[in-house]
């Protein structure tokens, strides 16, 4: 175990692995999975189960990776239950329709993006990090398996989850592939023989059913944590990369400084509490003072978790010149080439924004402009069909308030 953190006081152990936490069930059976610990010197196997039915992570994963991330610094194996097989049933938790499910090599493609990215926050000694997939037990079952593993659970339960009892009041059919997920999910602890399970709060009923199961299959029953979903910049509903309200995981250490300063002062906390180990007497001093030094704390504080060799001073400079107006210096710049102009020998604003990779698409960049999303040389371009010319110096074009791509003429 982690000769650093292994001999803190139980006490101290279980306030880290509170922070931040909506349910613990239960503090009790947590303490003493901790006592038998150290009396053994085994570590507990902590999971989380995740279905890559998306490649990209935010900040809002963040939050229960640096859960995980504490139980591995504490000396114990997290475990990173890639649901390949689950993927395919589709999780209807929260959800208000059926989930379309993905193909097994859908799913096993956003895992690899998936785990690099979970690399950024948790350890990677094999001691602390385990890498499972669901596929390895649930694939290989058969028909009377899974007949065995529903007689374990009743109906009458499962339709206890509100999003079930929302539909069946609005006459929104259920898939019985769907009232199977919360067993499939809950039989993963008992393969794994998990000593926790992490989840969001969408996922406590689910995470219950795997503590319900390992006693029917006469295992010590899990500790069940869930922690919150993370509002986003929005300041209104959770961290969405479809909700475009996102800190990506993966963004520059300049793009996620700015979007930490930008985080609504009503959120100031929560993101303190989730995102940073700052003490709670220091994060309330913060929050007492003035709004703008707890953001520069704040950036300061998850971006250096990020890239710790970041310059931050300059990630602050290039969001006070963006703030003002200004075009930063160090820009990231793309040669046009001729064959990109149009007979006239201009070059079309929205071929220009999509070479610089500031939209996908030449439809998206044409609503971008549509919507006043784009500026050339810091003056706003209003032309969605328009077209510019590109002097030897070149020309800055901006989208939004804080992206920008300077475009030069092919030598």
């Amino acid at each position: 175990m982690n000769e650093i953190r292994k001999n803190l006081p139980i006490d101290e152990q279980i306030a880290i692995l509170k922070r931040g936490v909506v349910d613990l069930v239960s503090e009790d059976d947590l303490r003493r999975k901790l006592e038998r610990s150290i009396e053994t010197n085994t570590p507990l196997r902590v999971k989380l189960g995740a279905d890559p039915t998306r490649p990209d992570l935010h900040l809002g994963h963040a939050v229960i990776l640096r859960k995980m991330r504490q139980f591995q610094d504490l000396g114990h194996t997290v475990i990173m239950l890639i649901g390949d097989f689950t993927a395919m049933i589709g999780d209807p938790s929260g959800k208000s329709k059926t989930r379309p499910p993905l193909t097994l090599e859908e799913t096993r493609a956003n895992a690899e993006s998936y785990l690099e990215q979970c690399k950024l926050v948790l350890r990677q000694e094999s001691e602390v990090l385990e890498l499972r997939y669901n596929g390895e037990w649930l694939e290989p079952m058969g028909y009377a398996d899974v007949i065995r593993l529903a007689s374990k659970y009743t109906v009458a339960r499962i339709l206890e989850r509100d999003d079930f009892t929302k539909r069946l009041s609005n006459g929104v059919p259920i898939a019985m592939h769907e009232l199977l997920y919360p067993l499939t999910q809950g039989y993963d602890s008992v393969a794994l023989h998990a000593d926790v399970e992490l989840g969001g709060t969408d996922q406590l009923f689910n995470n219950l059913v795997g503590r319900a199961l390992q006693r029917d299959y006469d295992q010590e029953p899990q500790v069940v944590i869930t922690l919150p979903l993370l509002v986003g910049l929005d300041g209104t509903e959770k961290m969405s990369k479809s909700l475009d309200n996102y800190i990506g995981l993966t963004d520059e250490p300049h793009a996620m400084f700015a979007k930490l300063m930008k985080v609504p002062d009503t959120l100031l906390n929560n993101y303190f509490t989730l995102l940073t180990d700052l003490p709670e007497t220091q994060i309330a001093q913060l929050l007492a003072g003035h709004p703008v030094e707890a953001h520069k704390t704040l950036a300061r504080e998850v971006t250096r978790f990020f890239y710790p060799d970041a310059d931050l001073d300059a990630a602050l400079e290039r969001f006070q010149s963006v703030a003002k107006g200004g075009i930063p210096e160090n820009i990231a710049s793309f040669n046009v080439s001729k064959t990109d102009a149009n007979a006239e020998g201009t070059y079309p604003a929205a071929r220009l924004m999509v070479l610089a990779g500031l939209e996908a698409s030449l439809g998206a960049a044409r609503r971008t402009i549509t919507g006043k999303g784009l500026k050339v040389d810091g003056q706003p371009f209003l032309e969605p069909q328009g077209a510019l010319s590109i002097p030897e110096g070149g020309v800055v074009i901006q989208k939004g308030k804080d992206k920008f791509a300077r475009m030069l003429p092919e030598s």
